[in-house]
């Protein structure tokens, strides 16, 4: 996996990408206690709207930049994004007032709404072989992986020696950093791209790609199933642990890190998969995999003491005797299992976007599956929180598994068993001398992809 680090381009992409996430760890660690200074008992509603504020410039500013992107030079941009990043960071800790911190998130998640589709568009460019798109898709999904572990017990470790504020002067340093590592390569330059209509359309692009293409339907419907799980495993781990289960906070950290290091194995071991099976064949019973362990989770909970609400009593009722403990195994289990299977969903999507989408129009392609995305997660974010809060965990993982259930089975209807990449398909809107039929007449076949040209799928 990682002889793609040879590739000299790449590596210093890939080290832009894993010191900016180092930063943003920090930023969230340090978010928290800010946000706790500022409103107090109150911070959770503070963190829950900045997060809110993040998806939606996640869901609007992605298309939008999508659109553009074949007119800006790439490393331009990025270099931009990095750099406003990281003026916008130090200024987190000078903030008084409620409202600042929101405008304040909205500018810094706008620029990374910008920065990461742009970026995931430039590695299938620079690494064109399918086989070290693929290892780096992995080293991709190990830095995210590595960085919900790392960032906390980094922060843990700055907060013995400084303030809570200098760590956002180190999520600075690392968006500074990445800008310095991509201004020292050269990039693909943007590929002009012929589309029919206004700015509109030019933003929308990337969605419609999306919905007319049966294997990139299939993709946002598994993207659901990984937001229904991850969204329970991120917010509702406290509440299990804590109360349901009646467990230290230090096992908090624990769980979390079960998920983390599921996710991590998978990362690593998938290219040599990959090399062997196909992604449909790998993605769909992942996905079957974590509505499985989901339902099973929202099962064992419900027969837990305590659980319909939460309210177990701090280990009064499933506290460390035999019950106790093997809920706590089952429950490492579960993240672990859940954090795998994820890992299967999610590593090989890169790899179905470039296949689905003509290299100018991969940044519109990647910006379109960044927002869609996360409008996953803005679903599943508030709904795992909100009936976790007020009908317990266990009825959250009901709906959640109902959910993942839902688009489980969606995924695997929309994805043909067969999915050639070259279709027999006709033009019989086309004017006679077009040069797309020059030699092949208006009924031909090849590598199809949505554009100008390919408005609409074929029918099979």
């Amino acid at each position: 996996m990682l002889s793609v680090l040879r590739n000299r381009t790449y590596r210093r992409l890939f080290a832009a990408q894993a010191v900016a996430l180092v930063g943003t760890g920090l930023a969230t660690v340090a978010l928290g206690l800010l946000a706790y200074d500022i409103a107090g008992e109150d911070a959770s509603a503070v963190l829950g709207t900045a997060l809110a504020i993040k998806m939606v410039a996640y869901v609007g500013v992605a298309p939008l930049i999508g659109a553009f992107a074949d007119r800006v030079p790439r490393r331009a941009l990025l270099v931009t994004m990095d750099a406003s990043r990281a003026v916008v960071a130090p200024a987190l800790p000078f903030v008084t007032q409620v409202w600042q911190v929101y405008v304040l998130i909205f500018l810094l998640q706008t620029a990374s709404a910008a920065f990461t589709p742009t970026f995931q568009a430039t590695i299938p460019e620079v690494l064109p072989a399918e086989r070290d798109y693929t290892r780096a898709l992995s080293l991709s999904r190990l830095a995210y992986d590595l960085e919900s572990l790392v960032s906390p017990a980094l922060a843990a470790a700055l907060l013995t020696l400084v303030p809570y504020a200098w760590l956002f002067a180190g999520t600075a340093a690392g968006f500074a950093a990445s800008g310095a590592l991509v201004v020292s390569v050269l990039l693909p330059g943007p590929r002009p791209v012929e589309r029919t209509g206004g700015p509109y359309a030019r933003a929308a692009f990337g969605t419609r790609l999306f919905l007319a293409t049966p294997r990139l339907r299939a993709l946002l419907a598994l993207d659901l199933v990984v937001a229904a799980a991850g969204s329970m495993v991120l917010v509702d781990t406290v509440v299990l642990v804590r109360d349901t289960l009646g467990r230290s906070a230090g096992d908090v950290a624990l769980a979390l890190g079960a998920y983390g290091a599921g996710s991590l194995t998978v990362a690593l071991l998938l290219p040599r998969v990959l090399d062997r099976v196909g992604d449909r064949t790998l993605m769909l019973p992942a996905a079957f995999v974590t509505t499985a362990v989901l339902g099973a989770l929202a099962a064992g909970t419900a027969a837990a003491p305590g659980a319909a609400r939460g309210t177990a009593g701090h280990g009064t009722a499933a506290g460390p005797g035999a019950g106790g403990t093997w809920a706590w195994a089952a429950l490492l289990a579960a993240w672990l299992l859940i954090g795998a299977a994820t890992s299967a969903v999610l590593t090989p999507g890169g790899r179905l976007v470039r296949r689905s989408a003509g290299t100018p129009d991969l940044p519109a392609a990647f910006a379109a599956r960044f927002s869609l995305t996360h409008a996953c997660w803005l679903v599943t974010y508030p709904l795992a929180g909100w009936l976790a809060a007020r009908a317990g965990p266990a009825v959250a993982a009901g709906a959640l598994t109902a959910l993942a259930l839902a688009a489980s089975v969606a995924a695997a209807r929309l994805w043909p068993r067969t999915d050639p990449a070259e279709l027999r398909h006709a033009h019989p809107e086309l004017p006679d001398g077009h040069p797309h039929l020059a030699g092949t007449g208006r009924r031909h076949t090849h590598d199809f992809r949505i554009d100008v040209l390919h408005p609409h799928w074929p029918a099979r």
